[in-house]
């Protein structure tokens, strides 16, 4: 089997006593696009760091297909970054920013015109190659940077979210661009953001951070669909969190009624747990559903959404539900005090550990 493309072993990061990564194993196959996603502080861009070489790891290996760099400077790790402000150079043009990686690695004017504009047309900025950088629109840099990167042919690609001083519309546009160009090109991807849809649309695999640590990883569908934790379930999407124990019949108990929906393996009885379930995929009912749960409740807020209403409910547990409903022109009589059953089947319910 051949080595991955990227491998992180064991990987640690200290500054003194605080600890920014702490142990994280992972391995990038070659041509996939992972990102490493999470709320501010939780060691994403640590560890995209740690990848490209600005500082060393604390403890851990780094290896590109198979040969250990931990102890490399960056300039002689065959990777390519760009950054989340992309720090070009503002007195060069737009083809001098992106031939001076390949200057400083002497190669021949020739090549290096040819490759430039290779880059830039790959970027689609073939006629722009003579611009400064504030000449050009956010997008446009954008797309500088991009090219500055990949036309040094690097093992790996490093991408601090680069998205995030765009407005949303271009900002839509180029994740698409981005992942297109990446399949295009089959080079293997990195990808660091806190936003995520942007992970959700982009990524072959997920790495949700938090706390210096992997708390999953898998692909969008299974990060979306089984959060392992709670913090994956609220972090990616939204959730509806419903406080339960368990069961000596291994069902869940919320208030005074009983729910048969799978519990996890090793939650003993009287645990408590929280029940999991999206709000586009919950239902509002004007009675008990007699499959998953159905829990009454009274209608606090309806909020208009375009295609879609959320509803907010207080249920009589005393804890407080949403359900999105698809906008199909009627308001089907939800107002606010509207008494109303939240229910979800069995198979929309994912059952969490309350400790984690």
């Amino acid at each position: 089997m051949p080595d991955p493309a990227l491998r992180l072993s064991g990987i640690e990061k200290h500054y003194g006593g605080t600890v920014a990564v702490a142990g994280i194993d992972l391995d990038v196959a070659e041509g996939e696009f992972v990102t490493l996603l999470g709320p501010s502080g939780c060691g994403k861009t640590t560890t995209l760091g740690l990848i490209a070489g600005f500082f060393p790891p604390t403890s851990g290996e780094i290896y590109l297909k198979g040969k250990p760099v931990a102890d490399l400077p960056s300039f002689r790790r065959d990777i390519g970054v760009v950054f989340q402000d992309y720090a070009l150079f503002p007195h060069m043009t737009a083809a001098q920013n992106v031939a001076f990686g390949l200057r400083m690695r002497k190669v021949g004017a020739a090549e290096t015109d040819k490759r430039v504009q290779d880059a830039l047309d790959l970027v689609k900025l073939g006629g722009l190659g003579a611009r400064r950088p504030l000449q050009m629109s956010g997008g446009q840099r954008q797309r500088v940077a991009l090219a500055r990167a990949l036309v040094i042919n690097p093992a790996v690609l490093l991408l601090d979210e680069p998205l995030s001083n765009l407005d949303l519309k271009l900002r839509e546009e180029m994740r698409i661009e981005i992942v297109s160009i990446q399949r295009r090109l089959g080079i293997t991807t990195v990808f660091v953001t806190h936003d995520q849809g942007e992970a959700l649309v982009m990524s072959d695999r997920i790495a949700v951070m938090n706390h210096g640590r992997i708390e999953q990883i898998g692909d969008p569908a299974s990060i979306y669909e089984t959060p392992a934790t709670r913090f994956v379930a609220e972090f990616i999407g939204r959730m509806n969190m419903i406080s339960g124990t368990v069961t000596p019949e291994r069902g869940v108990r919320i208030g005074d009624q009983v729910f048969a929906i799978e519990v996890p393996a090793g939650a003993a009885s009287g645990a408590s747990v929280h029940v999991a379930i999206r709000p586009e995929r919950a239902r509002l009912t004007s009675m008990r559903a007699d499959d998953g749960i159905s829990l009454p409740g009274t209608v606090r807020q309806v909020f208009y959404l375009g295609a879609t209403r959320e509803v907010h409910v207080d249920l009589a547990s005393g804890e407080k539900g949403f359900v999105q409903l698809h906008n199909d022109g009627s308001d089907a009589g939800l107002k606010a005090g509207s008494a109303v059953w939240l229910s979800a089947s069995a198979a929309n319910c994912r059952v969490l550990a309350a400790g984690g």
